[in-house]
C-alpha cells in the first residue's frame, strides 16, 4: 500500500512537472506571436505613412515634369525619416529610460514632441544638400546624375540604417548619409570628386566621439563616487555637490544648444557661448542649492536616495538632446529630397538650397512616427542591455554628450552624437568594472563600515546574475564597434550600385 501511494505521489508530481513545462511552452509561444503581431502592426503603420506621402506627393505636383521621380524622392526622405527616429533618438532618451527616470511612453512622448519641435522650430530653411560638403557639386555631370546621386545616397543610407536597427546596433544616420553621398559620387564622377581631407576628418571622429564622450563619463562618475557615494554623510555631501554638479548640467546644455541646437538659424560668438553659459551656472545654482537643501531634508543615508536627486534634470536633458537632435539630424532625411526638387524646379545644381515647409514635415512626423513604432528596441539596448544604468550614471553619459560635442565644436571636429552618447554608457560600463577592483576609496569605505573587500568581491563573483546585469556586455560591444565601423563603406557601396542602376532607368 506505501509502494502503491509513493507511486501515485510519483506519477502525479510528473504529470504535474509535465503540464508546467506545457504552459511554460504555450506562454512562449503566445508571448512570441504577441511580438510577431507587434511587428506586423507597426511595419503597416510605416507602410501607410509612405503611402500618405506618395499620394500627398502626387496630388501636390500633379502632371509636373519630373513628378514621378519627385515621389519616389518623397517616399525616400519619409522612410530615411523613419529609421532616423528609430534608431539615432535612441541615444537621447535610453539612459533615462535605463535608469528609470523616465517611462518607456513618457520617453517616446517627450522625444517625440521635442524632435519635432527642433526640427521645425530650429531645423533652419536651408540645409546642405551635399553633406558635409564632402563632394563638390560643381563637378556633377547635369542635374539628371545629381538626382540620381541624390536618390541612391538617400536609398542606400536608409536600407543601412533600417538593417542596423533591426541588428540592435545604434549608429550614426549622419556617417550613413556619409556613406551614401561618397559611394553616389564616386560611381557618378570618379574618386577625384570627393574631398578626402573632409572624409579624414570625420573617420578621426569615429574614434575620437566614443573615446572623448567615455572619458568625460567615466571621470564625472569618479568624482561623484569619490565625493558623494562613498563618503559616510552621503546626504550631506549630495547637499554641497548635487547643486554644483546639475548646474553644470544647465550650462552645459545652454551652451549645447546655443552651439548645436540653433545653429541652423543661429550662429552665436564663442564670447556669448562662454558667457550665456556662465551665467546659465551661476543661476542654475543659486536656484538649486535650496531646491537640493528641501528634497534631501528627511532622506535615509543610502545611494537610492541619492538618484532620486537627478531625476528632474535627466528628463530635461533627455528633451533638450532630442530638441538638438531634431534640429540637426532632421537635415539627413530631407536635404536631398530638397535638392532634387531644387534641381528639377530650376535645372540648377545646389549645395545649399531652401527647404519648403511641407519637406520639413516630412522629417518631423517620420522622425517622430519611426521613434513611436520602432524605437523601444535601441532604446532598450542603449538605456538597459549594453550596462546597467541607474540616475547618476545616466547623468554621467548626458552630461558628457554634451560636453563632447562643445569640445569638438571648439576644436572643428566634426563629431556623431550617436557615437558620444553609446561611448559614454560604455565608458560609464568599463570604469565601474575598473572601480570595483581598483578603488582605494570604495576599499576604505567598505573597511570603515565592516564589509571586508575581499568578501565583497567574492560575493560579487559568486553572484553570475548581478555581474551579467551591472557590467558591459561584450557582445553588444562588438557588434556596436562592428556597426560603426563598416557603416560608411557599407553604406557607400550600396549608394554606388543604386547609383548605376537608377541612372540606367532615367
Amino acid at each position: 500500500m506505501t509502494t502503491g501511494d509513493n507511486f501515485d505521489h510519483g506519477v502525479g508530481r510528473l504529470r504535474k512537472s509535465t503540464i508546467d513545462k506545457d504552459l511554460r511552452k504555450l506562454e512562449r509561444i503566445e508571448v512570441a506571436t504577441r511580438a510577431i503581431g507587434k511587428d506586423q502592426f507597426s511595419i503597416g503603420m510605416a507602410v501607410v505613412f509612405l503611402c500618405v506621402i506618395a499620394a500627398f506627393a502626387a496630388f501636390y505636383f500633379g502632371s509636373q515634369p519630373g513628378a514621378v521621380i519627385l515621389v519616389v524622392a518623397a517616399v525616400l526622405a519619409g522612410y530615411m525619416a523613419l529609421n532616423i527616429g528609430a534608431n539615432d533618438v535612441a541615444n537621447n532618451v535610453g539612459p533615462a529610460v535605463g535608469s528609470r527616470a523616465l517611462t518607456m511612453m513618457g520617453a517616446l512622448i517627450i522625444a517625440a514632441v521635442c524632435e519635432s519641435a527642433g526640427a521645425l522650430i530650429a531645423g533652419g530653411d536651408v540645409v546642405k544638400t551635399i553633406s558635409k560638403g564632402i563632394i563638390d557639386p560643381a563637378q556633377v555631370a547635369n542635374s539628371q546624375d545629381f538626382i540620381a546621386a541624390m536618390l541612391a545616397a538617400l536609398c542606400a543610407s536608409a536600407v543601412w540604417v533600417n538593417i542596423a536597427t533591426y541588428v540592435g546596433a545604434p549608429v550614426s544616420t549622419t556617417h550613413a548619409v556619409v556613406g551614401g553621398v561618397v559611394g553616389a559620387g564616386v560611381s557618378a564622377v570618379g574618386f577625384g570628386v570627393v574631398d578626402w581631407g573632409v572624409m579624414a576628418a570625420i573617420a578621426l571622429s569615429w574614434v575620437i566621439s566614443p573615446i572623448l564622450g567615455g572619458i568625460i563619463a567615466a571621470l564625472f562618475l569618479a568624482f561623484i563616487k569619490a565625493n558623494i557615494i562613498y563618503r559616510d554623510d552621503k546626504i550631506a555631501a549630495a547637499r554641497l555637490w548635487v547643486p554644483a554638479l546639475i548646474a553644470s548640467m544647465c550650462s552645459a546644455f545652454g551652451a549645447y544648444l546655443m552651439i548645436k541646437g540653433f545653429k541652423q538659424i543661429w550662429i552665436p560668438s564663442a564670447g556669448m557661448v562662454v558667457a550665456t553659459s556662465f551665467g546659465v551656472f551661476v543661476a542654475a545654482y543659486l536656484v538649486l542649492n535650496p531646491v537640493i537643501a528641501r528634497q534631501s531634508e528627511g532622506m535615509e543615508n543610502r545611494n537610492q536616495s541619492l538618484r532620486k536627486l537627478f531625476h528632474i534634470p535627466l528628463i530635461f536633458s533627455a528633451a533638450l538632446l532630442s530638441f538638438a537632435h531634431g534640429a540637426n539630424d532632421v537635415a539627413n532625411a530631407i536635404g536631398p529630397l530638397a535638392g532634387i526638387l531644387h534641381a528639377l524646379e530650376t535645372g540648377n545644381i545646389a549645395g545649399n538650397v531652401k527647404i519648403p515647409f511641407w519637406v520639413m514635415l516630412i522629417g518631423a512626423l517620420g522622425i517622430s512616427i519611426g521613434l513611436f513604432l520602432f524605437g523601444p528596441k535601441l532604446i532598450r539596448m542603449v538605456g538597459e542591455n549594453i550596462t546597467r544604468m541607474n540616475p547618476i550614471r545616466a547623468y554621467c553619459v548626458a552630461l558628457s554628450a554634451a560636453i563632447t560635442v562643445i569640445i569638438a565644436s571648439a576644436l572643428g571636429l566634426p563629431v556623431s552624437s550617436t557615437h558620444i552618447a553609446v561611448g559614454a554608457v560604455f565608458g560609464v560600463g568599463f570604469f565601474r568594472e575598473y572601480y570595483i577592483t581598483h578603488s582605494r576609496v570604495r576599499r576604505e569605505y567598505l573597511e570603515r563600515k565592516g564589509v571586508p573587500p575581499a568578501k565583497d568581491l567574492e560575493v560579487k563573483r559568486d553572484a553570475p546574475e548581478l555581474i551579467r546585469r551591472k557590467l558591459v556586455r561584450r557582445q553588444h560591444f562588438t557588434v556596436v564597434v562592428a556597426a560603426w565601423l563598416i557603416t560608411v563603406p557599407a553604406a557607400g557601396a550600396l549608394s554606388a550600385i543604386l547609383y548605376q542602376l537608377i541612372r540606367a532607368n532615367m
